[in-house]
């Protein structure tokens, strides 16, 4: 049985620049809601999202980890995503399954290159959000600037509905627009209690020329609240909440929040806008594909009563569980024990047993319905991007595209023995992360791992950490960079060890020289056409090795070591 009604489910994705504070939120998040006892700190390597041991010695998240907490009668489920540009296909595939986002913003830093490219794909995948402008405390902090960057770098309409009371170390609560009121939590370090109360006189011009220009806003995009508008008619707050609600779902504009989680300040407003303004299953579209065999479009509406389906976004390796497939279903029930039909692969699965996630802990379930995001232990080979569905109702939804990796690292085992461990890791790895590419280097034999940086094949693979089988064996190497630039080609040397030592000469190891090429492709760099470049003259190669002295002017013609031709002396009659 559900706990809660669809219409009050809210699946929602936490994404921002690296350092915008998006775990440091979701922590407040946990401790409000009561899913925690304490709050985590990330400088602290206890924040509860960031749970793996790489995560937590650099202080930064690395794979998207998933829980669920309640608020106000609601169930939220939340991805906490990575900010770092080496781990944006986390960002990719959680943003594929989810229906609503809060997006992060430094008050100092605004928005900031990963912020344009989580921005971006939210709007492929079409995902309302709201901004929250946090750190509000630091010192520089200017969130007009960071309202009209919204405009100008993501090409967004935000609508502020609230307004900051201060910024830097004198920020100390927010005003609410659309209701008038005060949210105070003083200008204590640690603020652990707030005080609502109605807008001070020094305030309220200003307040309310912005709620005017906020209603301004949403009488553009909703034809109920511009008729209002026009008769004079006096606007309610539940007719104001409609409106914006209305609008984020239909991607019009995306409301604005501030904010410092650091300081416990702006959490619960943000819970109130999450629950208020953000999408449940059933107010997105309903979710498309195609029939395996026919090829004819399929949907698939979020109903309890709709055949089962569902997309497996994520594959993860748990040490007491094994191999964890996440999967957000979108239509229909399953339970404990029942098959399900995987049609990319043409296959039954089994789910021997069902999971609600809590960062690395899990809690099992005996049914999941439409709307959940939920774990299953694996039984076959599952993949990212396969479909589960009813095999009397079958449907493939679309997957989940990833970039290409960028860079190649050689990785070794470090001992004979571990060979077949750093095999078993290497698969596992390749499983839990599409955007990596084992390969194998045609002339030095050596294995390449190739990934999205260099963070990403250090600290995202983990098979480099003490204990583990693998170490590296060379360094970090580039791919092409494409057209207008050099391209270039370097072959370390290589020393052939194998053999027999009586069948080589003795005193003597083959060694392969090593062989740079670069060649430019821009043209506006180098000579022009036509005109040669200097060439620097050389010596036969008996005289290698030699110190080159500088000879005089006369003596350089006639050197028998270049090859100059001397200069004929020609006796001109009367000289």
């Amino acid at each position: 049985m559900r706990s809660y009604p669809i219409e009050r489910v809210r699946n929602i994705g936490i994404m921002a620049h690296i350092d915008a504070g998006k775990t440091t939120t979701t922590e407040r998040i946990l401790y409000y809601t009561g899913m925690t006892y304490k709050i985590g700190e990330v400088d602290d390597g206890t924040a509860v999202m960031d749970w793996m041991i790489q995560e937590q010695e650099r202080g930064i998240t690395i794979t998207s980890a998933a829980t669920t907490c309640t608020w106000k009668d609601h169930r939220i489920n939340i991805i906490d995503t990575p900010g770092h540009v080496d781990f944006t296909a986390e960002v990719e595939r959680s943003l594929r399954v989810l229906d609503g986002a809060i997006a992060i913003l430094c008050g100092v830093g605004g928005v900031e290159p990963q912020s344009e490219t989580v921005w971006r794909q939210a709007d492929k995948y079409r995902v309302p959000r709201v901004v929250f402008i946090n750190k509000m405390d630091r010192i520089g902090a200017d969130p007009e600037r960071a309202i009209e960057q919204l405009r100008a770098r993501v090409a967004a309409k935000p609508l502020p509905v609230q307004l900051p009371l201060g910024r830097e170390d004198g920020f100390r609560g927010v005003i609410d627009l659309i209701e008038e009121k005060e949210i105070d939590w003083g200008r204590a370090i640690q603020a652990t209690d707030f005080v609502v109360r109605d807008v001070s006189e020094e305030f309220r011009e200003d307040v309310r020329k912005k709620r005017q220009e906020m209603i301004e806003i949403l009488s553009e995009t909703d034809d109920a609240l511009m008729q209002k508008y026009v008769d004079g008619v006096e606007v309610t707050v539940p007719e104001i909440k409609a409106a914006v609600r209305r609008g984020t779902i239909g991607l019009r504009f995306v409301p604005v929040l501030f904010g410092a989680s650091f300081r416990n300040k702006g959490v619960h407003p943000l819970l109130d806008a999450v629950v208020d303004y953000l999408p449940s299953p059933v107010d997105i579209p309903p979710v498309g594909g195609h029939h395996p065999r026919t090829g004819a479009a399929e949907a698939r509406p979020a109903s309890d009563d709709a055949p089962f389906s569902g997309l497996v976004f994520k594959i993860m390796s748990d040490p007491f569980l094994g191999s964890l497939a996440y999967f957000r279903v979108y239509s229909g029930k399953a339970k404990l024990g029942q098959a399900v039909y995987n049609s990319t692969k043409e296959e039954d699965v089994k789910l021997s047993r069902l999971f609600e996630v809590h960062a690395n802990k899990k809690t099992e379930v005996k049914e999941i319905a439409a709307g959940d995001i939920a774990a299953m232990a694996l039984t076959k080979k599952v993949d990212t991007g396969d479909t589960l569905c009813a095999k009397n109702h079958p449907i493939v939804l679309e997957s989940i595209r990833f970039p290409e990796p960028v860079v190649s690292a050689t990785i070794e085992p470090k001992s004979k023995s571990a060979h077949a461990k750093l095999d078993a890791a290497l698969t596992k790895l390749k499983q839990e992360d599409p955007t990596v590419l084992i390969e194998q280097d045609r002339m030095t034999g050596q294995t390449l791992l190739r990934g999205m940086g260099e963070l990403h094949l250090e600290a995202g693979s983990g098979i480099r950490r003490p204990g583990q089988p693998g170490q590296a064996a060379g360094r970090l190497q580039g791919d092409d960079p494409g057209p207008g630039r050099g391209r270039g080609e370097v072959r370390p040397a290589h020393r052939r060890q194998g053999g027999l030592r009586a069948l080589r000469p003795a005193g003597r190891t083959p060694r392969a020289r090593p062989r740079r090429r670069v060649r430019r492709r821009d043209p506006g760099r180098g000579h022009p056409p036509g005109v040669p470049g200097r060439r620097r003259e050389r010596r036969p190669g008996g005289d290698r090795g030699r110190p080159r002295r500088r000879l005089s002017r006369d003596r350089r013609q006639g050197d028998p070591r270049r090859r100059v031709l001397p200069r004929e002396r020609v006796d001109a009659p009367g000289l």
